[in-house]
């Protein structure tokens, strides 16, 4: 005897893809079974199609919305949706592109996914305190170097060797410059990219970052206590300056609190 669960999984299987199903499986009183997966198939992939367009503005704007259909649709045949939640769906979009050959002439184009999907996840990030600075006021200079800054979920970092947030800032709502417009220039070549992603309070905010504090941000992310992150990016980079750093990321609200490590 068939389990519940067996139909199920079979049935998700024929929409997602597209297998067929036993014709004892499946009961259509109004329409040929054929023809109902047929409309199950095309909600299911239509809505995908559509979480993938909210997900990745810039990149449809990049590409066009007919490329950017027909690379979701392909998207969607080798990434099924595997949860209830579409807030989860795309994550995989950044490799697609690097290997899919009919977008390999935008070469930014992977690094510009990946600063789309942070901004995503920033955006549905869970809530969660910021941290004051005032409170480190409350800690004995002694025990700063000691301290492990935590950071807020909505924080997420990302290099590139292009210019990707120029371009990310250049494709927004509120943006001024057009993408067509004949005095519209960025120069791909102009170098590298460290992108600091935070959510404010109704909105992502995607800003650059000196290679130092990038550097520095990287180290406290992964753990690092705030003597040592500070003092392995100083043999790096002599000329970085932890206040202006300190301060800068607070006002972003990048700092959710901090610790003894």
């Amino acid at each position: 005897m068939r389990s519940l669960s067996n139909d199920l999984v079979g049935f998700a299987r024929a929409i997602a893809a597209g297998h067929d199903l036993p014709q004892q499986q499946v009961s259509c009183p109004r329409y040929p079974v054929a023809t109902a997966l047929d409309i199950y198939r095309n909600n299911y992939r239509g809505n995908l199609q559509d979480t993938l367009s909210a997900a990745y503005p810039v990149i449809e704007q990049l590409v066009g919305q007919d490329f950017f259909r027909w690379m979701a649709r392909e998207y969607i045949a080798q990434h099924p949706s595997n949860s209830g939640n579409l807030h989860l769906y795309g994550a995989q979009m950044a490799s697609f592109i690097a290997a899919f050959v009919p977008a390999q002439g935008l070469a930014y184009l992977p690094d510009m996914a990946a600063l789309e999907w942070a901004c995503h996840r920033a955006y549905y990030a869970p809530d969660a305190a910021t941290l004051d600075i005032s409170a480190l006021a409350q800690v004995s200079p002694q025990q700063y170097s000691g301290l492990i800054l935590t950071l807020h979920p909505a924080c997420h970092l990302l290099h590139s060797r292009y210019p990707v947030a120029a371009i990310w800032h250049a494709h927004q709502p509120h943006t001024q410059i057009s993408a067509t417009a004949s005095d519209f220039h960025i120069n791909l070549d102009s170098g590298a990219c460290n992108v600091l992603v935070s959510r404010g309070a109704d909105s992502v905010c995607v800003d650059e970052l000196p290679q130092a504090d990038y550097d520095w941000l990287l180290r406290l992310q992964a753990g690092s206590t705030l003597g040592a992150a500070t003092s392995a990016t100083l043999q790096r980079f002599a000329d970085f300056d932890l206040r202006p750093a300190l301060l800068n990321v607070a006002s972003h609200g990048v700092l959710a609190g901090f610790g003894q490590g």
